[in-house]
């Protein structure tokens, strides 16, 4: 080992020891008790704020081995930084003081790691990458960028593209691993943009938008950490299978306040596991059903038809639709949730019914003056308002009603929808309905709609809070008597010591000791539908329909997100696809776009390929710049139907690479056969992507790569879901037709 590789072993053998003992200090911090220091909400944020550090630290040291560290920074002034996934930082033996070993990557001071070149070196010597097997450093590659400095280290990498190139190449695991030691310039500007506001990220396929996105939410929690860690991350994913596949690259990067979860899962209590047909799919989207779920809420503000009898003591009212009429509209004009508008609407039934009583029976015979004093018309309205058949009569007129309830009444009987499109939508009633993930927008449009009657729960919670000080002030009693009864015998110095009940009273020592909600920001975010968030990204979010964008930006008041996508990928029939078309609604022009065109997943020789493909329906179609090429070009098999499962059995044995991964791309038709011929493949609506073979209908590859793809019969396939199966593969493409369709594009068949 030479010199230099020895200096950077024994830096690294250092760094793991103070590692070490540093995660010996996060886990007893952690799972010590951790209170905050007095009683306001301001305390309750630091503690908050210090959990969510502590956790995630330990998260990355544990998350992190071998490359915790990887990569120097050398300064024209002497400094020499060591970059790493997350910072360390340890006591200086000569001052005490706290300094900093490790620089975490999304430091300013690590800025320069990134941006620098020979044209623009900022301040930068040299720049070294560290590659590791295991804790031991394995080779070092030095860039040089001051070149003035003839010092060399026999370490130089010409090209600087080593490290960038090795990454790509290396055997995919079916997780996807952070990009912290490859961050390109293009990207890092795109990490770093200021928080607020929506940015738009485009890119075509590989050109590492989803491993940006992530990186942006560590270094938004990083630079944002108290707003973040009190309301948390919401990053949302086509697929639960993406989910996984993204899942631990926050964690190792030390951060854990956020949540994942695809549209379906955003309303709590709800997992829509059903399907749809397209055409439900496009209808339940499309952004015209805001309108028609709010006639649906509407209809259920009824009016008696022709009237409804109230017995009231031995009296019968008559509730007419003029009557009800004038009350329902006085409710409307509030503009207030459907739910929410009900106790108005009762006000107003009830002094109704009182005033046509008071007049009935208070009604001086000879004058025509009402005798019923203020006491007695109280009366009235009370008894009136406990009255049965009113409470009755409010339920038929205005009823109390759950999002699931109506939404499911909706989809049994459609609306105020064209007959076709009631048609593609109906389904029978449930009491436990299987929800769609184009139901779930609809749920939390008439959530919205309804709003939540919390009367009866805001009493519950007054109740238990007057119980809780009755408590307290028993405790404090109990003090005070012990007390007196230790000092009667006192001298007048002792017993003026102060007691509990001289420095608290009954109200704050029961607030003190309420039980706390000692959830994380993101466990309490899942769990409530009207939770705002310090930061949204979608992914895939040209997918999104009308109806799944206002979902979003319920969950985004101050619209600070990122949305990341590619229009030539858009497969969902209700899919906005259009960025000015799904933004203008909610923030008219005021959004950031930015554009990624550079391949670095896909060789030349695919994307080629998959451009051709695009280029049948779009003809000026221009994909992203690949970085490298594979060295062959994508095979072509012909086969009979029937012989299909056993062809793509012999081309999956023939193709699997030795390490990496390798994805069957197949219509969802033809799964059952084709699985039956490959018994160790993974399948289904959530499979294992760390098995060898996986096999996937297209819109489950989203976001996914794979070392080899082999394409099931391409032609059956709508061509925006063509070009992503095509551009999964990292390293060879294969395909496998029957002839049953024409593409012009497809080479004639050929082998590996």
């Amino acid at each position: 080992m030479d010199r230099e590789l020895r200096a950077e072993q024994e830096f690294i053998d250092g760094l793991h020891e103070r590692v070490d003992r540093l995660r010996g200090h996060a886990e007893s911090s952690v799972t010590g008790a951790l209170t905050p220091v007095g009683n306001g909400l301001q305390a309750r944020v630091e503690r908050d704020v210090l959990l969510h550090e502590r956790s995630g630290y330990l998260a990355a040291l544990n998350a992190v081995e071998g490359s915790l560290c990887f990569g120097r920074i050398d300064l024209t002034s002497g400094a020499v930084h060591h970059i790493g996934r997350i910072g360390v930082r340890d006591e200086d033996p000569g001052t005490g003081e706290l300094v900093p070993v490790l620089v975490d990557w999304r430091a300013p001071v690590a800025r320069p790691f990134y941006l620098a070149t020979g044209h623009t070196p900022l301040g930068l010597r040299r720049r070294r990458h560290l590659t590791y097997e295991g804790r031991t450093v394995t080779a070092l590659h030095d860039e040089i960028l001051d070149l003035d400095d003839a010092t060399r280290t026999g370490h130089e990498d010409p090209t600087g593209d080593t490290v960038l190139l090795a990454a790509l190449n290396t055997a995919r695991t079916g997780r996807m691993a952070d990009i912290v030691r490859t961050i390109q310039a293009e990207q890092d500007r795109v990490i770093r943009a200021p928080h607020r506001g929506v940015l738009v990220i485009e890119g075509g396929p590989g050109t590492g938008k989803t491993a940006v996105a992530l990186h942006r939410a560590a270094y938004l929690l990083y630079e944002y950490r108290e707003l973040l860690a009190r309301r948390a991350v919401l990053i949302v994913g086509p697929n639960p299978a993406f989910l996984r596949y993204i899942g631990e690259v926050l964690p190792s990067l030390g951060e854990t306040g956020v949540l994942l979860a695809t549209v379906g899962e955003l309303y709590p209590g709800v997992r829509a596991t059903g399907t749809d047909t397209p055409r439900a799919v496009e209808v339940k989207g499309d952004a015209d059903m805001a309108r028609v779920l709010a006639a649906v809420v509407a209809d259920r503000q009824a009016l008696p038809d022709p009237v409804i009898p109230i017995e009231h003591d031995r009296d019968v009212l008559l509730l007419d639709a003029g009557l009800v009429r004038v009350a329902r509209e006085r409710t409307r004009a509030l503009n207030l949730p459907h739910n929410v508008a009900r106790e108005h609407f009762e006000g107003h039934l009830v002094n109704t019914l009182t005033d046509m009583l008071a007049e009935r029976i208070g009604t001086d015979p000879y004058d025509g003056s009402n005798l019923l004093d203020p006491s007695d018309l109280t009366q009235i309205r009370d008894e009136i308002g406990a009255n049965p058949e009113v409470h009755a009569a409010i339920e038929e007129l205005w009823p109390r009603l759950s999002p699931e309830r109506l939404v499911t009444e909706f989809l049994a009987d459609p609306t105020h929808l064209a007959p076709e499109d009631a048609a593609a939508i109906r389904r029978a009633p449930s009491t436990n309905p299987d929800w769609t993930p184009a139901d779930v927008p609809l749920l939390d449009e008439v959530a919205e709609l309804l709003g939540e009657d919390d009367r009866a729960a805001r009493a519950a919670a007054e109740r238990e809070r007057l119980d809780r000080i009755a408590f307290a002030q028993g405790v404090l009693d109990v003090a005070y008597a012990s007390r007196t009864y230790e000092f009667e015998d006192k001298d007048d110095e002792e017993s003026e010591v102060l007691g509990a009940h001289d420095i608290i009273d009954a109200e704050r020592m029961a607030e003190r000791h309420d039980e706390e909600d000692h959830r994380s920001a993101a466990e309490r975010a899942a769990a409530d539908r009207t939770w705002a968030f310090g930061h949204v990204i979608v992914d895939e979010a040209q997918e999104l329909s009308a109806m799944a964008w206002r979902l979003l930006m319920r969950r985004s008041p101050t619209r600070s997100m990122t949305l990341v996508g590619d229009p030539a990928q858009t497969a969902d029939e209700a899919g906005v696809g259009s960025w000015e078309r799904a933004l203008a609604p909610y923030v008219q022009d005021r959004w950031e776009h930015t554009v990624l065109d550079v391949n670095y997943r896909t060789p030349v020789e695919i994307m080629d390929l998959a451009a051709e493909a695009l280029r049948a329906e779009r003809p000026g179609f221009e994909p992203p710049k690949s970085v490298r090429t594979a060295g062959t070009r994508p095979w072509v098999r012909a086969t009979t139907k029937d012989a299909l499962p056993a062809t793509l059995a012999h081309a999956v044995r023939e193709e699997l690479p030795v390490e990496g991964r390798l994805a069957v791309i197949a219509p969802r038709a033809l799964h059952p056969a084709l699985a039956a011929e490959l018994p160790d493949v993974t399948a289904g609506e959530e499979p294992d992507l760390t098995r060898r073979v996986v096999l996937l209908d297209p819109r489950q590859s989203k976001g996914l790569e794979f070392d080899t793809v082999i394409v099931v019969e391409p032609g059956e396939y709508r061509t925006s879901d063509l070009y992503v199966a095509m551009t999964r593969a990292t390293q060879s493409l294969g395909l496998i037709h029957t002839g049953r369709h024409s593409l012009p594009w497809l080479p004639a068949p050929s082998a590996r």
